[in-house]
């Protein structure tokens, strides 16, 4: 194999999950060039990494270099032998198969099986249903029919110096380095307002990790959730929480924060994943989405749902009263916190454990 191409997943967490797959796949073809097909919106996810050669971005309503003819043209100016199809669209295998990748490997669904040479098949039920499974394993299986060693399930991603001077930015403006540890939380979830954990719950967790624990908290954003973010930490009414509301933002902003804080406090989105590859404690909020299907086997995490009749739903907006969200409460998520804090003693700005 002198070159592959890495359709990566479309959610920035999946494209995290899918780390020890890549990690593999290069490991097992150190000569080969990796190119990683993917979304504008998730290229920088890997941004940093020693694995990729190349990005070709791939959006069917971006311009025309970016569609699917326009990125099949791209690969087949250097054909690659072979193509791992992360994402399961009927678009991505043919993309492949106009770029000539010589093998095409992903799971055999919506129509195109006989676009794939190599195909797997998700695990169903007796009914033929869609059993609830952890798609890191998934990805992991991809890796194994391309000929790579077992992928395991250590994430792992990388920030560039560009992150680390945003960071550095960050904590200077905020005067972070005068808490003895950090505490970021991520409000946000790019899935729908179902996976959001009610804005004065987060308001209140704040307040109550900076006055019992002595944390400072900086809460993070997408462009789309300024607002959310200036809000949770103003009702926290503490002079301790700040937000990056008003800061220039980007994923690899929130890399480097993530990786130099103690804790990450989130919603079932990315950047819990970033938690995890950057080896920080996590704690995830669970509302509509069933844990096994994100499942990353991360010892330094702590899963946090209510369990209704109702529930796991998997719906974007919740038709009734959101009450798997509203009903898990700051108390709930408050000592969750700090029994990470406390197995998991951390100096906040370098992430090196402390020497106790």
């Amino acid at each position: 194999m002198r070159r592959i191409a890495l359709f990566l997943p479309n959610w920035v967490g999946d494209v995290v999950m899918a780390t020890p797959a890549v990690r593999a796949v290069h490991e097992a073809y150190p000569a080969a060039d990796l190119v990683a097909v993917c979304k504008p919106y998730v290229a920088d996810v890997l941004a940093g990494s020693p694995w990729l050669r190349d990005v070709v971005l791939c959006d069917k309503r971006g311009p025309k270099p970016q569609r699917t003819l326009g990125v099949a043209r791209a690969l087949r100016e250097n054909p690659p032998d072979a193509a791992i199809l992360f994402s399961n669209s009927f678009r991505t295998a043919l993309v492949a198969r106009l770029g000539r990748c010589k093998r095409v490997v992903g799971f055999a669904r919506y129509g195109r099986s006989l676009l794939l040479t190599d195909r797997l098949y998700y695990a169903k039920d007796a009914r033929g249903r869609f059993l609830p499974t952890p798609v890191i394993n998934d990805y992991n299986r991809l890796a194994l029919a391309l000929g790579a060693r077992d992928p395991g399930h250590r994430m792992e991603l990388f920030t560039t110096p560009a992150d680390e001077a945003a960071a550095d930015a960050v904590w200077d403006r905020f005067d972070l380095k005068r808490y003895p540890r950090v505490v970021v939380l991520n409000p946000g979830a790019a899935f729908g307002a179902a996976k959001h954990w009610p804005t004065a719950h987060f308001a209140h967790l704040a307040r109550l990790v900076t006055t019992r624990l002595g944390c400072g908290v900086l809460v993070l954003c997408g462009p789309a959730e300024r607002d959310l973010a200036r809000q949770v930490a103003a009702e926290s009414g503490t002079p301790h929480a700040f937000s990056l509301a008003d800061n220039p933002l980007s994923l690899g902003l929130t890399k480097a924060i993530v990786r130099r804080s103690n804790l990450l406090v989130t919603t079932d989105s990315g950047p819990r994943h970033f938690a995890a590859a950057f080896d920080r404690p996590v704690v995830t909020l669970f509302g509509p989405t069933h844990i096994e299907w994100t499942e990353t086997y991360y010892p330094k995490a702590l899963h946090l749902q209510k369990k209704f009749p109702c529930g796991p739903c998997q719906q974007r907006v919740c038709p009734i009263d959101h009450r798997c969200m509203r009903d898990l409460t700051p108390a709930d998520v408050f000592p969750a916190v700090e029994a990470l804090l406390t197995r998991f003693p951390l100096r906040a700005e370098s992430g090196v454990p402390d020497a106790a």
